[in-house]
């Protein structure tokens, strides 16, 4: 019998230690390789990062990183923002009350509030901030907004990380040469450009995607598999070019679709609840009720 009154504390310690001889053991390797292939320049590297990977030097995680690290230094802020069209926007001169459908419906935390004209950013609303609203039903949006952070379109990504790290900033307007809003870009589309798409707490991770609302009505997450689709809510979308529906309405309207868009297909009515700037999340499905009822007697 142990007479140690830690057994777990010396366990943990060990544990710690293998996994950090593991770490040292391929930073060593991979600095021996790099060695050995000295790089001329971007490409040269890249080259080196993918020989590495090949070798099972860098695990999968680590190699799509350092890419996406790379990416970064090479990207501006006009290829990845969102642009102006798609952008959704507060009128400032609307009450808490009128703006809330358009804050619940988008489900963004921030927003762009404008004044006049959609040119013209005051400022931006965090929707947390709303919570005042509810002990006080007379305030207005102009109380609750705070500077807006713009930037140059042309900016690197790398830059405008270190710029939102130490402003402590999680969006920027972007705007062109002549100072014209030209789009919006957030902390999450620069990091999701290093470690991928970053789900938030609307981005469901259960095994439902299809929500029903009512017997002829379904709200639907864009990544559900069509085959699921069809086999839930009795239709035939073609499975075959395509694996989801988000994918599929993409294809069938023959653009990124935008929060908004409708689509008809037989006797179903497709509307985009919710899209970023290279997919749609979220979609409304209607079903006709003449063919509902027609259905049900068959």
């Amino acid at each position: 019998m142990s007479t140690d009154p830690y057994p777990s504390s010396e366990a943990d310690s060990e544990s710690k230690s293998a996994k950090k001889s593991t770490a040292r053991s391929l930073l060593q390797r991979f600095k021996t390789f790099i060695g050995q292939n000295e790089p001329e320049d971007r490409e040269d590297i890249q080259e080196i990062l993918c020989a590495a990977h090949d070798r099972e030097i860098l695990d999968d995680d680590s190699y799509t990183m350092i890419l996406g690290s790379i990416s970064v230094t090479e990207k501006n802020v006009s290829d990845i923002m969102v642009p102006r069209s798609r952008m959704d926007m507060l009128d400032a001169s609307l009450s808490v009350q009128e703006l809330l459908p358009i804050i619940i419906d988008t489900a963004h935390s921030r927003f762009p509030v404008y004044e006049n004209e959609r040119d013209n950013i005051i400022g931006i609303l965090l929707a947390k901030d709303l919570l005042r609203f509810f002990n006080d039903p007379e305030l207005k949006i102009r109380n609750l907004i705070r500077p807006a952070y713009f930037v140059p379109e042309t900016k690197k990504l790398n830059q405008l990380l270190r710029d939102f790290k130490e402003n402590r900033n999680h969006l920027a307007i972007a705007i062109d040469e002549y100072g014209s809003i030209t789009g919006l870009i957030t902390m999450e589309d620069v990091l999701e450009q290093i470690v991928g798409d970053i789900e938030d707490e609307y981005d469901e991770e259960a095994e439902q995607t299809i929500f029903p609302e009512s017997e002829n009505a379904w709200r639907v997450m864009a990544i559900t598999d069509i085959s699921d689709f069809n086999q839930t809510i009795h239709s035939h979308i073609p499975e075959d070019d395509y694996d989801t529906i988000g994918g599929w309405l993409a294809a069938e309207l023959d653009h990124i679709p935008q929060r908004g868009d409708t689509h008809d297909y037989e006797n179903l009515r497709f509307r985009v609840l919710r899209a970023d700037a290279r997919r749609a999340l979220w979609l409304h499905v209607r079903r006709s009720t003449s063919s509902a009822v027609t259905n049900k007697d068959n």
